[in-house]
């Protein structure tokens, strides 16, 4: 009996040590797939989020060392349409979406900020004291700050290129007046130093009340197109403040030319009349352009907005990159086709000299004509020196004339 109880239990191990291998056995497999799976996941996200492979990496390892770069979020918009705001509420959702963001102030202006920047132009330049120094007024003060900062902004891009592995977005804060920073030197370094290292896009904001009346909707869609083809980049536009007023009547002037003109039809001045001539013109603008309704108070569209982003980001990888590795390369082209010429000319003038000595042109028709006026002009001031010492001592000779008369006399009187 103890010997078949033991033959029994030695049945059993062996039934269920056969029956764990052929678990582990299907538990590997199961693994396998899983892993390539998830690595045809990690490839497509890769490919989605343009995520580069390091070229240190070695192939086999396990855990390669990947990089991205992070999305530049460039808020512009005219002054009271609550760009601050704006990217206030866009800083708070990616804190609760668990997205990570950078914020940049560009404003030197600005007295508080509703959010702590990371990178904040105050830091570097004084608005006030640059007014004192230089003299000028807000808005020269403004431009001639961010100019002082544009020429450290290599730094700025290094510290964000060091952070790249942790940053999701990149949110600028621009100044209150548009115009200083669309249209002068430094904001247009400043957008391609961005775009020329990271996906860069143009978030730019609308007052949705205000753009109610057809020539102010027609104003911000102008300067939206020309900050378009003034950076050559990607742009969004975002109707801010939809709580107040909802943005479906701007949708409906872009889509259908018919509808805004019935609704500046009913001003006969002259500015509706041009209003309406351009809006024939930017017919093609709007057929290209992406336009969100968003509001900094309630926290509305904030989804739909960062999907728009993604979308510029993906568009900016496409087509934009292209266009601006094309123009960097056309560029670089002539700065050596410049160099090339300038070579030539030099080995040129080294052949002609024959080794010698190269006289620069003074600008002077002959040589002995110089020296002719410098020995006339040398004789000339000979000659007024000469003249000088007789006149000196033809005085002289008449003082001594006149002390010999005095002599005379004095000897003619004496006893």
């Amino acid at each position: 009996m103890d010997i078949d109880s033991d033959i029994h239990h030695q049945n059993i191990k062996s039934s269920n040590e056969e029956g764990t291998s052929m678990q582990t056995d299907s538990n590997d497999s199961s693994n396998v797939q899983g892993n390539s799976k998830g690595k045809e996941e990690l490839s497509e996200s890769m490919d989605k989020l343009h995520i580069e492979g390091s070229s240190s990496g070695q192939a086999g390892t396990s855990s390669p060392n990947f990089r991205r770069k992070p999305v530049i979020i460039i808020v512009v918009g005219m002054a009271g349409s609550g760009k601050t705001t704006f990217l206030h509420r866009l800083l708070c959702h990616t804190q609760a979406s668990n997205i990570r963001g950078y914020v940049m102030n560009l404003d030197p202006a600005v007295m508080t900020l509703p959010f702590g920047a990371n990178i904040d132009i105050r830091d570097t330049v004084k608005y006030k004291e640059v007014m004192k120094q230089f003299n000028l007024g807000p808005n020269g003060g403004i431009m001639t700050s961010l100019n002082l900062f544009t020429t450290r902004f290599d730094e700025v891009i290094s510290t964000i290129e060091r952070r790249a592995d942790q940053l999701d977005y990149v949110l600028v804060d621009t100044p209150g007046q548009i115009e200083i920073f669309t249209w002068s030197a430094s904001g247009a370094i400043i957008t391609e130093a961005f775009a020329s290292t990271f996906p860069t896009v143009i978030a730019y904001v609308v007052d949705t009340p205000r753009a109610s009346s057809p020539v102010t909707f027609m104003s911000n869609m102008l300067y939206a197109c020309s900050i378009l083809y003034k950076t050559r980049l990607p742009l969004v536009l975002a109707f801010n403040k939809t709580d107040v007023a909802q943005h479906q009547f701007a949708l409906e002037w872009m889509e259908d030319f018919e509808a805004f003109q019935a609704a500046a039809s009913s001003d006969q001045s002259y500015t509706s009349n041009l209003t309406l001539s351009l809006s024939l013109v930017l017919d093609e603008f709007y057929k290209n352009l992406r336009t969100v309704g968003v509001s900094a108070v309630s926290g509305a569209g904030m989804e739909s907005f960062f999907r728009a982003i993604q979308a510029s980001a993906e568009e900016y990888m496409e087509t934009y990159k292209a266009e601006l590795d094309k123009r960097r390369a056309e560029k670089r082209s002539l700065e050596e086709e410049h160099r090339k010429e300038n070579m030539v000319k030099f080995k040129k003038d080294v052949e002609e000299s024959r080794g010698g000595t190269v006289v620069l042109s003074t600008g002077l028709k002959d040589k002995g004509d110089t020296s002719k006026t410098m020995m006339d002009e040398e004789d000339g001031e000979i000659q007024e020196e000469d003249d000088d010492e007789f006149e000196r001592f033809s005085e002289d000779e008449d003082l001594i004339d006149e002390d010999e008369d005095e002599d005379e006399e004095v000897a003619r009187f004496s006893f």
